[in-house]
């Protein structure tokens, strides 16, 4: 699994970019990396971000 930060600002940054130029979906995102949709979510939304599948982002 690739390294990912820990800081939900710079969490957010580097999934969304991820989102955008890789996958299609959050699921194959988290299938891909190995990780957990719901924990990534969840650390996300510290942030104040939530994932929004109609745009395939967290805004």
């Amino acid at each position: 699994m690739n390294e990912l930060p820990q800081d939900p600002i710079m969490l957010l940054s580097v999934i969304n970019t991820k989102l955008r130029d890789q996958y299609p979906t959050l699921d194959a995102l988290c299938s891909d990396l190995g990780i957990d949709a719901a924990d990534l979510c969840r650390r996300i939304a510290e942030a104040g971000f939530e994932y929004m599948p109609q745009i395939n982002q967290f805004r």
